[in-house]
């Protein structure tokens, strides 16, 4: 096992974490008091030796107001530059270099009525998102009172936070995970220069499905920068010395996704239900997602969620546990207009012409005068790219623009269930991102439930560009009730991570998607869930941080076609064919198979089957699609193949570690490290004081571990910042971990505290109970409404 644990170890972690805890307690905390301007009544912030922060308010709506007002002590410059960023307001603060990008922000935002949009999360959603966002304002107006200090980020930069309204937390829509516009560009470039079946592998479509041109559509009509504001609209923020810049992350599509289960009763080793989640996204200081446990009179709960966002969305109440992936629904489509040649404005729809609407609007720019610019609509959705040459304009059409659409914050209606039927209600009018959500009960019921809002597509599949003209349109969405969901099944688990799931009868005419990822993730969650009738917390968290790739199951037997191997070669053969497939940070076998999988093995097989026009839009082609090629193909097809790439990751581990494989380990090259965006704009000391790790790391993309690395350093750059394993009912025997810690302010002792645990797969209580949390209580924070 190499430097992680073994699991006895693993066993043996929840025992010892609690009965630290005693020990805790003979440690007095450090305590406070504050008056807060807005709080209603007074209240209390217990925070925990791991930076986790628990709120008892006397209402619900202190609550919520105390949410806010401590994600901005923690995360006051992350929440900020989202808010910022999702509103078009960048340039105000960080000058011209941002217009562009302020610009297709504010192409994506909720632009409808805003009474529906409140409407569609639940009676209560408009006044959590009052109360979070006066919280927050609380604590930015004694930053501006000078009674709180202002973070050092906008220190560093010269600017400072800005009061939120309740609006902003619901119109951003542009920071929800984005569908397929991407692949359906792809597949029209791809067509357009080596025709359909060029497309094979690129990406592999479930259920079969014979790609088509839309009729009407030219493939040669998709420019290769089509999707540039969308891109800009989408994508988050880095700054470089002198200027700030749009950050492009290098980040296969397949390692944005997600692990859940939920393990009835019958199957555990105590007779309560497990509950297990760690959604996968880019990692960066501060963390994703911020954890946090509110208490108020008729209101409990406690998990994690985006720090922008009132709630929750993975955790648990007092009754029920839930936990998300993504369930990749097709929720958006790129139409391609003909505009009119004697005004660029209209467009072809139907027998005549449509006119689309022209909003002008005015970015104020730091260090320079306010910029008027232009942004259009057809009767699909924003206008993000513009042909005039040809008489042409682009428009993404997106779940987006309809109410009850902001990513996450449906939320706010199901965190408060009791049961499954409650639960299932409101995952019936949850809207974005699509999500696999995975429940359980302490009545020892479990469930999942696909959910959000999914377009019916009548006679075409969604998988290309389509004309604008009124021939392709969505005839509304599926009901909730004919998307899957499955309760107490026989086989005592539920399992997702964002592989092909619809159920085996599920009827051919309900299209949901024939997009989804990479199923070796779910592959190994299966087994071992169906091996173990027994499960236990440590097992579930030995599942989480689990590194095995199936994938070199099905790839390394290959390997026997290659024939009369040099020594070299046969070297690094024998090594592969005596490896389990688990990508310790100790193994060797794990440095070699990783560079050849995903470096390698992929480009060679497209050079030798896709035709060359296609090769450098295909790339390394989509692994499933590649695998498959390979066995099908003969021995004598793939041996060239496989011993070319296969070299050539030979070649690159050899030239990084050494000429000697027994000095190899995976650990060696695959490191996480996180530097804060700020880094380029600091002294070198001061950029490394602000920076986290670096840590070997066990894992890959595919494993459950997912451990995410780019090409070029082979960094780690996403995966699992947050984990939770639950004990439904006993809920203070839960396990959580963040990273690289709870808070964003580098003065913090949480800055970086839990990035050591992270890094070795290791996790803290996530305590519930008042005297469990007591016992381990850092901080307390008594706070009483100012006068």
């Amino acid at each position: 096992m190499g430097r992680r644990l073994g699991r006895q170890a693993r066993r043996s972690l929840i025992g010892l974490a609690l009965a630290s805890l005693a020990v805790q307690a003979a440690a007095e905390p450090a305590r406070s008091n504050h008056q807060v301007a807005g709080l209603e009544a007074p209240a209390e912030i217990l925070v925990d030796r791991w930076g986790i922060s628990h709120i008892y308010a006397a209402s619900v709506r202190d609550a919520f107001f105390l949410q806010g007002y401590n994600v901005a002590r923690d995360r006051l410059w992350q929440i900020d530059l989202w808010r910022k960023r999702g509103l078009g307001l960048l340039a105000e603060d960080f000058g011209p270099d941002f217009v562009a990008q302020d610009r297709a922000s504010r192409l994506f935002l909720y632009r409808g009525d805003m009474a529906a949009e409140w409407a569609a999360y639940g009676p209560q959603a408009r006044g959590y998102a009052e109360a979070f966002t006066a919280g927050i304002n609380a604590y930015v107006g004694e930053i501006q009172a000078g009674s709180r200090r202002m973070p050092e980020e906008f220190q560093v930069t010269g600017t400072t936070p800005d009061l939120w309204t309740p609006q902003d937390v619901v119109r951003i829509r542009s920071h929800g995970l984005t569908r397929n516009a991407a692949a359906e560009v792809e597949r029209a470039r791809i067509t357009c220069t080596a025709g359909l079946e060029a497309n094979a592998l690129n990406r592999r479509l479930e259920p079969d499905h014979t790609l088509s041109i839309p009729e009407g559509l030219d493939p040669c009509a998709i420019p290769a920068d089509v999707l540039g504001d969308y891109r800009l609209a989408t994508q988050g923020v880095m700054f470089k010395a002198g200027q700030v810049v749009a950050l492009a992350e290098d980040i296969p599509a397949d390692a944005i996704g997600s692990n859940n289960w939920t393990v009835g009763p019958s199957r555990t080793a105590t007779g309560r239900p497990i509950l297990a989640n760690d959604p996968h996204r880019a990692h960066g200081v501060p963390s994703l997602r911020y954890i946090v446990h509110m208490e108020a009179p008729g209101f409990s709960a406690i998990g994690a969620g985006e720090p922008a966002l009132p709630g929750i969305s993975i955790g648990h109440n007092g009754t029920i546990a839930f936990g998300l992936t993504i369930f990749p629904a097709d929720q958006e489509d790129l139409y391609v207009y003909e505009t009119d040649p004697s005004d660029p404005n209209r467009y072809r729809y139907g027998a005549g012409w449509a006119t689309m609407e022209v909003v002008t609007e005015t970015l104020e720019v730091a260090g320079q005068a306010p910029r008027t610019v232009e942004l259009k609509f057809t009767r699909h959705g924003p206008v993000v790219f513009e042909d005039p040459d040809n008489r042409r304009a682009y428009a993404v059409r997106s779940v987006w623009s309809d109410p009850g659409t902001s990513a996450y914050f449906g939320s706010a209606d199901y965190m408060t269930a009791q049961n499954w039927g409650e639960f299932s209600t409101a995952m019936g009018r949850f809207g974005t991102p699509s999500e696999n959500q995975v429940y359980a009960d302490t009545d020892g019921n479990i469930g999942w439930i696909a959910a959000g809002r999914v377009p019916v597509r009548q006679g075409w599949d969604g998988l290309m560009p389509v004309p604008g003209d009124g021939r392709y349109e969505w005839q509304g969405f599926m009901h909730a009730a004919d998307l899957p969901s499955r309760y107490n099944p026989e086989q005592g688990w539920l399992a997702t991570a964002n592989q092909f799931n619809l159920p085996d009868a599920y009827p051919a005419d309900r299209v949901i998607s024939f997009e989804w990822s990479n199923p070796s993730r779910m592959t190994r969650i299966a087994e071992v869930l169906d091996a173990d009738a027994s499960v236990t917390l440590a097992d579930a968290m030995a599942l989480q941080t689990d590194p095995t790739n199936v994938t070199a199951a099905e790839l390394i037997p290959l390997l026997v076609d290659i024939k009369a191997p040099e020594p070299r070669l046969a070297q690094a053969i024998a090594l592969l064919q005596a490896w389990d497939g688990r990508t310790e940070a100790d193994s060797a076998a794990a440095a070699l198979y990783e560079l050849w999988l995903f470096k390698h093995l992929g480009q060679a097989t497209v050079r030798a089957a896709a035709p060359v026009a296609a090769q450098a839009l295909i790339g390394g082609g989509d692994q499933p699609a590649i695998s498959a090629y390979l066995a099908a193909a003969s021995p004598a097809e793939r041996g060239p193949i496989l011993s070319a790439s296969l070299t050539a990751a030979l070649d690159e581990v050899s030239q990084k570690l050494g000429p000697d494989p027994a000095a190899w380990t995976w650990g060696d090259l695959h490191q996480a490290r996180f530097e804060h965006a700020l880094a380029p704009l600091l002294p070198a000391d001061a950029a490394e004081r602000l920076a986290v790790g670096p840590a070997p790391m066990a894992g890959t993309m595919l494993s459950p571990l997912a451990a995410s690395w780019r090409a070029s350093d082979y960094r780690v750059v996403s995966g699992a910042s947050f984990r939770m394993v639950l004990d439904v009912g006993a809920w203070d025997n839960s396990m959580a971990i963040n990273t690289p810690g709870q808070s964003g302010d580098p003065a913090s002792p949480h800055y970086r505290d839990l990035f050591p645990l992270w890094a070795n797969g290791e996790y803290v209580p996530l305590l519930y109970s008042r005297p469990a949390i007591e016992a381990a209580t850092a901080t307390v924070m008594t706070l009483t409404p100012a006068p």
